[in-house]
């Protein structure tokens, strides 16, 4: 499955907290979790995240870490082709 998280920071980044996020980077994908992008924004959203995992429960688990951080809107991905197959 493949999924896009939208992050706000919950206060100014730090070394500190790009370190500390790292680690969190790190630890997901020990666990399974495979990044397919990280960018900075400019505009509504300080970030977003691609990633792949085999199943929501995964994803959550992660993201539940980072709560002290950040604030996240995830959204799940599915490519247009499977997508248009399911148009009657």
């Amino acid at each position: 499955m493949i999924f896009i998280t939208l992050v706000k920071f919950r206060k100014k980044p730090t070394k500190e907290f790009l370190a500390e996020s790292n680690k969190l980077v790190q630890k997901a994908v020990t666990e399974g979790l495979k990044i397919l992008g990280m960018y900075w924004l400019l505009g509504r959203y300080d970030a977003v995240l691609l990633w792949e995992a085999p199943d929501e429960k995964m994803l959550m688990k992660a993201a539940i870490r980072w709560g002290d951080y950040v604030s996240l809107e995830t959204l799940v991905a599915v490519p247009r082709e499977e997508a248009a197959k399911l148009v009657e």
